[in-house]
């Protein structure tokens, strides 16, 4: 089971090369990344909605390569009970995040795994969740 699990900006940050993502991500074993299948959802919905061209196929190309390398975890479930307790714990505080925030956190909570994002201010309101900022 995956440790790491990457957020949407954490990938974006690792194909643009930005901070210190794609670096931290070559120092781990693939084995200890995944990728929580909502995650891969938004990146690809983002990266289809480029104009058609070498950047976008690279892109789709790189996507395709990593998944092939790591875990895609799933919302199953396990992840959709953790979303329903994350949302209605959210809801009572009035401090509630992005439906496919709820999923991948969810996704991450329910199997115990840090949620790698440099997005801490939408996902720290997510009780017990572990995360860590590679940017």
């Amino acid at each position: 089971m995956p440790t790491y699990h990457l957020d949407t900006s954490t990938l974006s940050y690792a194909f643009r090369n930005e901070g210190r993502v794609a670096q931290t991500l070559r120092s781990l074993p693939r084995t200890d990344i995944g990728i929580p299948s909502p995650v891969l959802y938004e990146a690809r919905a983002g990266m289809l909605r480029l104009p058609d061209g070498a950047r976008k196929q690279s892109l789709l190309t790189a996507l395709d390569r990593l998944c092939a390398s790591v875990e895609v975890v799933p919302f199953d479930a396990r992840a959709a009970e953790a979303a329903a307790s994350i949302r209605t714990a959210l809801e009572q505080s009035g401090s509630l995040i992005g439906p496919i925030d709820i999923q991948i956190a969810s996704v991450a909570l329910s199997r115990g795994a840090v949620l790698v994002t440099h997005n801490t201010r939408e996902f720290e309101r997510v009780a017990g969740l572990l995360l860590q900022d590679w940017y």
